[in-house]
């Protein structure tokens, strides 16, 4: 699993930092998670390429979440796409972008669906062959949504010594990895367990920004690998937190322990803060296993 930060800082972009937006690359899918601006010139600089990303989230309707939308949908345009486009965000979006290719006059030539939320409770919103993604209610000024991956169980791992042994013709292969037993031309069964080994956990990752410290979340959290959760504010501006909608870094790591996450990632920092490792210092007094997002960081966990 490989999570690419193009911009983790609230509200006002800044020369040297952008507002959230990230990619996430989980057992060979390719998902955008929020597009605040300057999203396009981030992925143009990680290389990362426009025609692997089919699934947009976007988490709520503040600007600094998505006001690089329209722009990426317009290039998306320009660059003759013809790859469909899924948009996930709250009740709304739709009429927002539409509005803006209306009076542009620039209608995408690719299609484009809008999955418009308003859910109040968890609710899968995509099922592929390998990943599931869900929502994960927030508590912020608005109405907002939080994104939780899921990797599908792989299938098992051949042995490829004792497959050989036994001469077990490759039309078998698929079936075994699903837990079939072999049976050969003799008519001998070898069990499965005989030929092959368990395969790596399903990985998982749970989006949360922007929210206020929500004690609840760590029910539908436990055990992800990793969470992404907003600290917009260190301790000594906790006050500011409830009343805007936010978290400090020692809530989020409080959630994380609560919810036995494996790693946590800390980001949504406010630009007041000249530098950001007083947010990992403080969260690692409530939790071990913490990484701070940045802009351009790239993240690999298994």
């Amino acid at each position: 699993m490989k999570l690419t930060v193009l911009g983790c800082y609230a509200a006002t972009p800044r020369t040297f930092t952008n507002p959230t937006s990230q990619v996430l690359e989980i057992n060979n899918e390719v998902f955008l998670i929020d597009c605040g601006e300057g999203t396009q010139v981030e992925l143009r600089r990680h290389k990362i390429k426009f025609g692997k990303i089919k699934h947009v989230f976007i988490s709520h309707l503040h600007g600094d979440h998505f006001y690089g939308l329209i722009g990426l949908i317009s290039t998306f345009m320009l660059l003759n796409r013809k790859t469909e486009l899924h948009i996930y965000g709250p009740k709304g979006i739709k009429e927002i972008v539409l509005l803006q290719l209306k009076y542009a006059n620039s209608w995408t030539g690719y299609p484009l669906y809008f999955h418009e939320l308003s859910s109040t409770g968890p609710q899968v919103i995509l099922n592929t062959r390998k990943v599931t993604v869900e929502t994960i209610p927030l508590k912020h000024r608005i109405y907002a949504n939080g994104y939780l991956f899921r990797e599908k169980p792989k299938p098992r791992k051949l042995l490829m010594e004792e497959v050989e042994k036994y001469n077990i013709d490759v039309a078998y292969y698929k079936g075994i990895k699903k837990g079939k037993d072999a049976v050969l031309e003799d008519g001998r069964i070898i069990p499965n367990v005989e030929l092959t080994e368990d395969p790596e956990p399903p990985e998982s990752y749970a989006f949360c920004s922007d929210t206020s410290y929500t004690p609840s979340l760590a029910e539908q959290l436990e055990n992800v690998t990793v969470l992404y959760h907003e600290s917009t504010f260190l301790e000594e501006h906790a006050y500011l937190a409830a009343p805007t909608g936010h978290s400090t870094a020692r809530e989020a790591a409080a959630i994380a322990r609560a919810a036995k996450v494996s790693h946590l990632v800390l980001g949504h920092y406010s630009t007041r803060y000249e530098s950001i490792e007083a947010f990992k210092k403080e969260a690692n007094e409530v939790f071990d296993s913490v990484h701070l997002a940045d802009d351009g960081k790239v993240l690999h966990f298994e």
